[in-house]
This record gives C-alpha cells, sequence and structure tokens, in this order.
C-alpha cells in the first residue's frame, strides 16, 4: 500500500512528505537567532545539507522575501518551509536523545557558560553528526530554560566555546561577535619555519561545495564578488627545529588572532602560506599528518585558547584561558617530540 499525499503516491512507505507549504511565525525565545539555526532546530531529522540547499534555492522565504542562512529572524517575523521528505529512521533518529554529557567549565553565572570543548565533538548535530556539545549539555541539564550556543568552533578544534543561558545573553554575546569586538586567539603548530615579520594575513575567502557535498573554503582574489575579508593576526610564540633523527620538518608554534570570523579561515589562510596546520586532515599535508600520527599527534593542532568578550550583564571585559589539552601538550613539550 502506498501513501497518498498531496494527491501523489509517495515512492517510499518509508518516507513521509508534508503535504504543502507551511508558515511558521517566529516566537520571542527565537528572536535574534540565525535563520539556519532556527530551521534546524524546527526541522527535526531533516539533514543540515538540505536545510541550507532550501535556503539557497529560495524555497525558504522570511516575510515573503528571499534570504540567506544568516540572515537574523525576528519575532512575529513569518517563516515559509517548503514541503520536506524525512525518513521514518532518520525522524526515529531525530527523537533519540543525545547522551546526556557535561563538559570542563572555565566559567559560569547566570548569564553564561564557558567550557573547554574537547577535540572530536561537534558543536551541534547535523551534516551526519547526530548530536553534538549542546545537545548533550541540554539532556545534562533538563531543568535549564535555555542553553544556546554563541558561537561555533569546527569539529577537530578544541578550547573555548560560549553557550549562554538567557536570551538577552545570546543577542548581546552574538552581537559582539558580529561586531568584532571580541578578543579570539588560537594556538596552532604549523609546517615550517613561520616568519616573524608576517604579522598580516588580509586576503578574501570564497566558500564553496564539493561534489559530495562537503564543504571547503579557498582563498580568493580581491574583485570575487562571493569572496569575504578575511583578516588573521599572527604572532610567532616558539620556533621548534628540524627533528633530524624523528624525520621531522621545522615548526612553528603560533598565537593566532582572527578579526573575522569565517569558516576554516585560520586553516585556510595559514595553508595559503604554505604553513598548513599539523594534522589538518582538509588543507594540511596528508604526508607529513602520517608522519605526525607515528609521533602521537592523532588530531588537528589548533586550539581556542583565549577568548576575550564583555560580560552581557555587568559589561565588565573578561579574558578566559584554555591551556594546551594534555595530548597536544604531550606532543609539544614531552621529550620524544623534542629528541
Amino acid at each position: 500500500m502506498k501513501h497518498i499525499i498531496g494527491g501523489k503516491p509517495a515512492q517510499d512507505r518509508a518516507t513521509v512528505q508534508a503535504p504543502a507549504a507551511s508558515i511558521i511565525e517566529v516566537d520571542a525565545e527565537s528572536s535574534g537567532q540565525r535563520l539556519d539555526n532556527f530551521l534546524i532546530r524546527h526541522l527535526k531529522g531533516v539533514p543540515k545539507t538540505h536545510v541550507y540547499r532550501i535556503i539557497r534555492s529560495g524555497e525558504v522565504r522570511l516575510n515573503k522575501g528571499r534570504t540567506s542562512a544568516d540572515a537574523r529572524v525576528a519575532a512575529g517575523d513569518l517563516v515559509r518551509l517548503p514541503p520536506v521528505r524525512v525518513s521514518d529512521k532518520i525522524a526515529e533518529k531525530a527523537e533519540r536523545p543525545a547522551p546526556a554529557r557535561e563538559f570542563p567549565i572555565l566559567l559560569e553565572d547566570e548569564q553564561l557558560i564557558a567550557l573547554d570543548k574537547p577535540a572530536g565533538v561537534a558543536v551541534h548535530g547535523g551534516s551526519g553528526v547526530s548530536f553534538g556539545v549542546i545537545e548533550q549539555l541540554r539532556q545534562a541539564r533538563v531543568q535549564a530554560k535555555f542553553l544556546e550556543l554563541v558561537h561555533r568552533l569546527d569539529r577537530e578544534t578544541s578550547g573555548i566555546l560560549l553557550v549562554a543561558k538567557r536570551r538577552s545573553a545570546l543577542k548581546h554575546l552574538q552581537d559582539q561577535f558580529r561586531e568584532r569586538e571580541t578578543g579570539k586567539t588560537y594556538l596552532a603548530l604549523v609546517q615550517g619555519a613561520w616568519p616573524a615579520n608576517k604579522k598580516v594575513i588580509d586576503l578574501p575567502l570564497h566558500k564553496y561545495l564539493q561534489e559530495d557535498g562537503e564543504r571547503r573554503v579557498r582563498v580568493t582574489t580581491q574583485d570575487d564578488p562571493d569572496g569575504m575579508r578575511s583578516i588573521t593576526l599572527v604572532r610567532v610564540r616558539e620556533q621548534i627545529p628540524a627533528q633530524t633523527l624523528k624525520g621531522l620538518p621545522a615548526m612553528s608554534l603560533l598565537e593566532v588572532t582572527i578579526k573575522t570570523g569565517r569558516t576554516h579561515q585560520i586553516r585556510v589562510h595559514l595553508a595559503s602560506q604554505g604553513h598548513p596546520i599539523a594534522g589538518d586532515d582538509k588543507y594540511g599535508d596528508f604526508e607529513l599528518n602520517k608522519r605526525l600520527q607515528k609521533h602521537g599527534l592523532r588530531r588537528m593542532f589548533l586550539h581556542a585558547w583565549r577568548l576575550q568578550f564583555d560580560h552581557p550583564a555587568s559589561g565588565e571585559r573578561l579574558t578566559l584561558r584554555a591551556e594546551l589539552p594534555p595530548e597536544l601538550a604531550a606532543f609539544l613539550y614531552s621529550e620524544p617530540a623534542h629528541a
């Protein structure tokens, strides 16, 4: 027996399709959210790649007009959603709760949580990931009325991540990130001896999708209409000489401060200068990565080390630090790494 949906037989019994486009009114609690995040929370079980696809195609409308993934919704806005197909299997998976998990806390009060995210954990579910930090944290704190990510870190990047506990705090903090009023500094280990006089990388970045749907970023030219200005500041913390006996090249430990928060900005900017991040499986030196794994580095050496921002309630300027996680410190400073 086949389901008849909207006058047409469904292709698969295990597939459910909404009969028509639907309209969602944005409530006060969702005001200020990015459109993509708003949709991901409403379209349970729909792959994140599909959410972005229907936004780009114009099937999603905000107040009857075309829109973009980074548009901010406001209370009372009307969001038109096209019919979407969700298999029973995906829907069941979406309803299954993430395992509860707490993370190391750097700071917590009534407004926010600053946690130290481990590498290998996504910040949220989507793109083939069932759940991330925010879903696990919500399960661990079921009594919490509001928990939302303020910003993002790549899955393989460790370090400071902010979670808002109030809508007002979320908006205040996201405004600071958007207006570049925060200070975000990372520690990155790169291949080669970074020139001490190379302190600023000001190159536009262009996002694109590969054939398999995975996103990538590349440096582009100033006249590229899709290029986004991106600024990265670099300071050499330590130069590590070539390790002849171990066959490893010279490397540099950098303090990298981003003035713009583009996707994969640090990774692409450093690689564009001929100094890819150690262990980077997207933009790195794959042969070097294999050698580094044999010497104990089994992840990308990129860590969100320091974050400066104004507290959303008191206005006090805060500086948080998350020291290098044990696996990175052991690789860098243990005797075998410097033999």
